[in-house]
């Protein structure tokens, strides 16, 4: 576990309230577990506008901030889980202190998407080297396909609902990674995008079922310069 000492800011947005339940149950039923999935703060690549994927970029200095803000707006959850890729886990463990919950618990199957050769590159070096694919939603055949990422992610979900069941639980974890996991729930024409400290809701069913809820913003982009 990371341990981190914060200087807490004053909040500007109100509280997140707890997700509502997707579906009526009676108290008999077994319940529901409501995660909160969040992207991390601001790290050192995404300043600069590089591709990170499942390279270990640190947060910047803002980054920090924007988890200071964030854990400001939040509630209290049972649990708190983050991916073992650094932006994210420093991320958690400053919410974490925050909040007065923890330790943070790390997955590596909540680690972003691998993109292959596009890791540290540019959005302008990705253009050069791969005309169109931006715009067309496509990946370098080195980078990982959403079926595998769909897999890990959602297997992930479920093994952190089997530990915590009809809990609320925080998982920090990766822009990649939520919108992927969104689609393959919601329906591809889903395309929702993440900012630093954005979010959404994913509710876990007993029988593994999972169903993506709304979205949830924390902090103001622009108060941070929007990042990729």
């Amino acid at each position: 576990m990371v341990v981190v000492t914060i200087e807490m800011t004053t909040a500007t947005l109100p509280r997140v309230p707890p997700a509502a339940d997707p579906a009526p149950r009676s108290t008999a039923s077994p319940a529901v577990t409501r995660i909160l999935t969040l992207r991390h703060g601001e790290s050192e690549w995404n300043a600069i506008g590089r591709w990170q994927g499942q390279e270990d970029p640190p947060l910047t200095d803002a980054g920090m901030l924007q988890a200071v803000a964030a854990a400001e707006a939040l509630g209290t959850f049972d649990a708190i889980w983050a991916s073992t890729l650094q932006r994210a886990a420093y991320t958690a463990a400053i919410i974490a202190e925050a909040l007065g919950i923890g330790p943070v618990q790390t997955d590596p199957a909540l680690m972003e998407n691998a993109f292959g050769e596009w890791q540290g590159l540019t959005i302008a070096e990705i253009e050069a080297g791969w005309p169109g694919y931006l715009a067309a939603h496509r990946r370098p055949v080195s980078a990982e396909q959403p079926p595998a990422v769909t897999e890990r992610g959602l297997g992930a979900l479920r093994r952190i609902a089997a530990e915590h069941p009809g809990g609320e639980v925080l998982v920090v974890t990766h822009g990649g990674l939520m919108r992927t996991l969104r689609r393959a729930v919601a329906g591809d024409d889903d395309d929702m995008r993440f900012t630093n400290l954005s979010g959404c809701w994913f509710f876990v069913h007993p029988d593994g079922r999972v169903e993506a809820g709304d979205p949830v913003h924390l902090i103001d982009p622009q108060a941070y310069g929007d990042t990729l």
